[in-house]
């Protein structure tokens, strides 16, 4: 008990971790049935199970829709600055407390996005299917990740479980005229064509447009789709514009052509995309046989995906693709933003598996017991003190 109430963070932090078990979310769902795949499943490498708090916690921080990141990167950076600032100390030393609770935080923020670590790898049991992303960018787009060339953009999606993807820069069509070799998955040709207050996303080998016809307004807009078609082209409507500005056209979208829907796209604006709205778009889809995507929208920041297509090339509409996503991704459209701070830690462990649950509590454990050690006085705290408490007995002094 006097462990407890020296450690009370420590211990309530694996409460919460057994206690969350009792509500499990499943690492993978269709985004159409909403139950998870019986022929997929996540495979987490060795390190990424190791090192699960971190693992998972970025994991967090970048299913994060837009404002729900803005909300709990503000509370947390004033909670731990108040946390600092309120301890005992001298002045000069809460201050400094303070400073670093507040820059902790943006330092797990920056790590999220640019910090290289293990990943989860989507595996599928159907032999006969492809796992692709329609939704990807590089360099050549003007918020493209600087230098972030087609290698990388391939690499990144190697390394989950990808065999392929669609790269759409804004207004650039891909191939570029010499095509990069020795890529570690086949990226297809397209482009996201911005037009009038809407993205589409072709997929194929387009030709360039005068975009100018293209975005005077939205009759000239759906125009886009039959010419995407005289290319030989899919045109797919890209979220969350055709939520946001045209979700009362979203029938004159069927009638001039669309191919198809994103449903899941992974940038933080279009993480928003709530769960009402996509049963509704799911149900116009189904009804019109049209196809429904996930994209990754990468530009080169993340290091992990929210989403996987499996498909089969030579099916065509709403049953040719099924789209996989981690369910802590599709709850950001069901939780309002100002209660990101609680939720988002909550149903990141509802979503541990149990070999992360057990890593969760075996560092909880490592650090209570280096905490715990007893210090000579005048000696510095150090990891020495766990390893000699660890590894060596008392001397006798009988």
């Amino acid at each position: 008990m006097k462990l407890v109430t020296r450690h009370p963070i420590a211990f309530a932090l694996a409460a919460l971790v057994l206690i969350a078990a009792l509500w499990p979310l499943p690492s993978l769902v269709d985004a159409v049935t909403g139950q998870p795949p019986g022929d997929a499943d996540l495979l987490r490498p060795f390190f990424y199970v190791a090192l699960a708090p971190l693992s998972n916690t970025l994991d967090a921080l970048t299913f994060l829709s837009l404002g729900r990141a803005w909300v709990l990167i503000g509370t947390w950076v004033v909670a731990l600055a108040a946390w600092g600032a309120l301890r005992p100390g001298s002045p000069p030393r809460r201050v400094l407390r303070a400073g670093l609770g507040a820059a902790a935080v943006f330092l797990l923020a920056a790590a999220t996005v640019v910090v290289p670590r293990p990943v989860p790898r989507l595996e599928s049991a159907d032999s006969s299917a492809t796992v692709i992303d329609y939704h990807a960018h590089t360099a050549a787009s003007h918020d493209g990740r600087r230098g972030w060339s087609p290698a990388d953009l391939a690499a990144w999606h190697a390394a989950q479980g990808f065999q392929a993807s669609y790269v759409t820069d804004h207004n650039v069509p891909y191939p570029p005229l010499s095509p990069p070799g020795d890529l570690a998955i086949r990226l297809l040709p397209g482009v996201e064509w911005s037009v009038y207050r809407q993205h589409v996303v072709a997929l194929g080998d387009v030709r360039p447009i005068n975009r100018d016809s293209f975005s005077r307004d939205t009759p000239a807009m759906l125009r886009l789709f039959g010419e995407l078609h005289r290319q030989g082209a899919l045109a797919i409507a890209s979220l969350p514009e055709y939520w946001e500005n045209h979700r009362e056209d979203l029938e004159a979208f069927v009638t001039a052509g669309v191919d198809g829907f994103e449903i899941v796209n992974c940038a933080p604006k279009g993480l928003a995309f709530s769960p009402a709205a996509r049963r509704d778009v799911l149900e116009l889809a189904a009804g019109h046989d049209l196809l429904v995507t996930g994209a990754s929208d990468n530009h080169g920041w993340g290091k992990v995906t929210c989403v996987w297509n499996v498909t089969h090339p030579a099916a065509h509409g709403f049953q040719a693709n099924h789209v996989f996503a981690r369910p802590l991704a599709l709850a950001q459209g069901a939780h309002p933003a100002w209660e990101a701070a609680i939720t988002q830690p909550w149903l990141m462990l509802r979503s541990l598996g149990w070999s992360e649950r057990i890593s969760w509590l075996t560092w909880i454990a490592l650090v209570v017991l280096y905490r715990a050690q007893p210090r000579r006085q005048g000696q510095g705290a150090g990891l020495g003190i766990l390893a000699r408490s660890l590894g060596t007995r008392p001397p006798d002094r009988g």
